[in-house]
């Protein structure tokens, strides 16, 4: 068996095959990143081997078209974190760094660890269309909160008696903007009112444009993963995020596996007779920031989940290392309903978005 490692780029692959019991360098390759390039990669990587395995960094943006290609005609693909390339990279005997040779750091670092030990490449359209939206909506909160606090400073200049009465995280709300527009309005015409009533009506549509996104959201998962928002302590937010970080739970072959993807699963650290474990602080942080909400958010309003926390510190554990224990478990009940065939494509929900259901939207 080989390990092909790719390094992926806009315009060109490096490639370079590897051998899988010694990682000895069995040929490399430069492609464009176009559909003859990867034509010409599928001939010469079928001209190698006839048991491969494709070891891409995971940089879904630019790989997106060649994992696709890849996937389409059949080929084993696996993502490879880049920071496990890079860890590779400072092993090599060669100095420098060249598109070549991270494209064996690649590789090599799937034939270090073990080609289990990498999620497999499965590309899920609409869970990608999610994950596009969910992220978009996050930056355009990011923004907002970056507009929100130059409108403060500006405020504190103009009228710093109005802008102590604001009270914090107040700037997003439709009654607060109005009150800070109507104020401004009476201010003297200055540069500086000027680009504090901008940045008002800049927040508003940001606010409005966020809102329609999440949306749009819901209508997508309640179409897509209606059991999952069906969950206590998953609101749209949360579950569009574990639906678009995961990005397919088939390339999960076990809970494990998903586990460790977001850094859930538990690292030994005994020593002595000390024996307990930790919290992993690696796997996607987004996936781990998911399960985090959900597991403070049923802590909060669920018995059971209390219950569980309760025997866990019975049994000695702190009250990090009990949520840490709820995470991991969150991990397997969450992959086990991404496992879970998804609904119907062409299936219309009728649930009406502006009403309240017996979920709770908890983000």
């Amino acid at each position: 068996m080989i390990v092909i490692g790719a390094d992926i780029h806009k315009s060109t692959h490096a490639l370079a095959a590897v051998s899988g019991d010694g990682g000895v360098l069995a040929g490399e390759l430069g492609i464009r990143a176009d559909e003859a390039g990867h034509r010409a990669a599928l001939r010469w990587a079928r001209e190698l081997d006839a048991e491969r395995v494709w070891a891409i960094e995971d940089c879904r943006h630019l790989s997106r078209h060649f994992e696709q290609a890849l996937i389409a005609a059949g080929e084993r693909v696996v993502r490879v974190p880049p920071k496990m390339m890079g860890q590779s990279r400072r092993g090599e005997r060669e100095p420098g760094k060249s598109d070549q040779i991270d494209a064996r750091a690649v590789a090599r670092a799937v034939v270090r660890e073990g080609v289990e030990r990498f999620p497999a490449a499965f590309l899920d359209e609409r869970a990608l269309e999610i994950r596009l939206l969910n992220d978009h909506r996050s930056d355009l909160v990011a923004e907002r909160t970056r507009q929100i606090s130059r409108l403060r400073w500006h405020l504190v200049d103009l009228c710093p008696e109005f802008e102590a009465q604001i009270p914090a995280r107040h700037l997003d709300s439709s009654v607060t903007l109005d009150r800070i527009a109507r104020r401004l309005r009476r201010e003297e015409r200055t540069a500086r009112t000027r680009v504090a009533l901008e940045l008002v009506a800049s927040i508003r549509a940001i606010s409005r444009q966020a809102s329609e996104l999440e949306r749009e959201l819901r209508t997508l998962v309640i179409a897509y993963r209606p059991t999952l928002l069906a969950e206590q302590g998953l609101g749209v937010l949360t579950t569009a995020t574990l639906i678009g970080r995961t990005a397919g739970a088939e390339r999960f072959p076990t809970d494990a596996h998903f586990a460790r993807q977001a850094g859930v699963a538990p690292i030994p650290v005994s020593s002595g007779r000390k024996d307990r474990h930790r919290l992993h602080r690696g796997g996607d942080r987004q996936l781990n920031r998911a399960l985090h909400v959900i597991a403070i958010t049923r802590a909060r309003i669920d018995p059971e989940t209390r219950a569980y926390l309760e025997r866990k510190r019975a049994e000695g554990k702190t009250n990090r290392e009990a949520l840490r224990c709820l995470k991991r478990h969150l991990a397997r009940q969450i992959h086990h309903l991404l496992s879970m065939p998804p609904a119907n494509p062409d299936r219309r929900t009728r649930i009406q978005l502006n009403t309240a259901t017996s979920v709770p939207c908890l983000t």
